[in-house]
């Protein structure tokens, strides 16, 4: 309580310090004029040229006042223009692709980049495109590479279930499959092959494959450069966030979170797959990831989904 009186003096005196200092010019103006004006009421004999002279000294202070303040709605002016412009850079974050532009912007991010992250359906196009030729970049620049890929779970079938329904809600995909529970589980589980078989013949290859019970209703491609969405409605636009963007840095995040909340396949524990792997062998690799076939399972569906792993065609292709 005792304080609290003389620091409020203090602050008063600071802020009238600091008006003043602000408007300086016009102090002087007003105290030269007061000062003249009452010398020339006080003595009537003063000189003309004092007179004229102190008028205009108080104009070249006005003259001056004028021009900082006309300095300061500048510097205000500019700010609020970097300001503006910041802005529309945020608004401009997002950059929207279409067409032939989607496959264009995945293939200039695979070029260079040392990790990709994958959050999504069933990985299509991860097995088809992305995967293997992530693989061949980094083979031939001789650099190593980390995949992050997260797909809907194959053993839960009510994720499979949902995912199946929601692509069917957009009629038959660019391949003119029809979407069923089956099919979805045999395209994760396609994923998870590819994603063991690739690593076992690159040892520079890091992969972590995440298993999710729930379906998503768009697909995540994040590289090095920028960060691909997409979604499996091909009449509307597929998004681009360069890396240099916040909303770049606020997926990393998210993804990372969604990744954390799935279930991690450890790869090391896998079963080593020839180049062209058998029934067998897939059985032994999918029982040892903890990831068994459905009883229902035959062998011939074990042959289409080590035909989907390693033979996938790319479904958006024309």
């Amino acid at each position: 309580m005792t304080n609290s009186a003389p620091q409020g003096a203090g602050r008063r005196l600071e802020e009238a310090i600091a008006w003043a200092v602000r408007n300086l010019d016009g102090i002087v103006a007003i105290a030269v004029a007061l000062v003249v004006g009452l010398m020339d009421v006080l003595n009537q004999n003063m000189d003309d040229n004092v007179v004229s002279g102190a008028t205009l000294l108080v104009l070249a202070a006005l003259v001056y006042g004028s021009l900082t303040e006309r300095r300061r709605r500048m510097a205000d002016i500019r700010a609020a223009s970097a300001g503006t412009s910041r802005a529309i850079e945020d608004l401009a974050m997002v950059r929207t692709l279409s067409g032939a532009e989607v496959a264009l912007a995945h293939e200039r991010a695979r070029r260079t980049t040392t990790r990709w992250v994958f959050k999504g359906g069933t990985g299509t196009y991860l097995r088809a495109v992305t995967l293997p030729e992530c693989v061949l970049e980094a083979q031939r620049q001789r650099r190593s590479l980390t995949m992050k890929i997260d797909i809907i779970n194959p053993a839960d079938e009510q994720v499979c279930a949902a995912y199946a329904r929601f692509r069917s809600t957009f009629g038959p995909g660019p391949d003119d499959a029809q979407w069923t529970v089956e099919r979805t589980r045999k395209e994760a589980y396609a994923t998870v092959v590819a994603a063991s078989w690739h690593r076992q013949r690159l040892d520079t290859l890091e992969v972590d494959v995440h298993l999710s019970s729930v379906a998503p209703a768009l697909r995540f491609d994040l590289s090095d450069s920028c960060l691909i969405i997409t979604q499996d409605d091909p009449s509307r636009v597929s998004l681009c966030v360069e890396r240099d963007r916040p909303l770049y840095d606020y997926y990393v995040t998210e993804l990372h979170q969604s990744r954390e909340q799935a279930v991690k396949l450890d790869l090391r524990e896998a079963v080593r797959l020839a180049d062209e792997p058998t029934v067998d062998e897939v059985r032994r690799l999918l029982d040892r990831l903890g990831l068994p076939l459905p009883p229902s399972f035959t062998d011939r569906d074990v042959g289409d989904i080590i035909d989907k792993a390693l033979r996938a065609e790319n479904p958006y292709r024309r």
